[in-house]
């Protein structure tokens, strides 16, 4: 199945947030009902990404002012990311040997357009694996081929 066929459902996952804004801003966002901050200017390249562990970490070493940090200074800037017309299982592969719980998507520049979750991956494979079941049953057993 090509990650091009989750794309409603990841576009939903998707959050932005500019490199400029709050680290508070970014915490706040996190802390609601996202995992993972796509970090890009308005209509931009993705930038980097941010995750909880990312403003944790910040959060746990500043003082004073340095708490109102931008985004910029905490983000992953080294970012893993796939292409829509890519395979789930390579994207399962991806994330399974890097440990990644969410991966972006990214299309022509750089440009984000969702995010894939371990769940929608495997969800996937399972849909891929249950329907070459049926099929296999369905010739072992000659339905449909008379």
């Amino acid at each position: 199945m090509r990650i091009e066929n989750f794309l409603p459902t990841a576009r939903k996952r998707m959050c932005c947030i500019g490199p400029d804004a709050a680290l508070l801003r970014a915490a706040r966002l996190l802390e609601r009902r996202h995992d993972i901050l796509l970090v890009c200017d308005e209509g931009g390249p993705l930038a980097g990404i941010v995750t909880k562990s990312d403003v944790v970490r910040q959060m746990g070493v500043c003082t004073g002012a340095s708490c109102t940090a931008p985004v910029v200074e905490a983000m992953t800037r080294d970012v893993v990311k796939v292409a829509p017309d890519g395979r789930m299982q390579d994207a399962w592969e991806i994330m399974k040997s890097r440990g990644l719980k969410n991966i972006p998507v990214v299309g022509p520049g750089d440009r984000p357009l969702g995010v894939l979750t371990a769940r929608d991956v495997l969800q996937s494979l399972w849909q891929e694996v249950q329907h070459e079941e049926d099929l296999l049953f369905n010739y072992v057993m000659n339905v449909g081929y008379r």
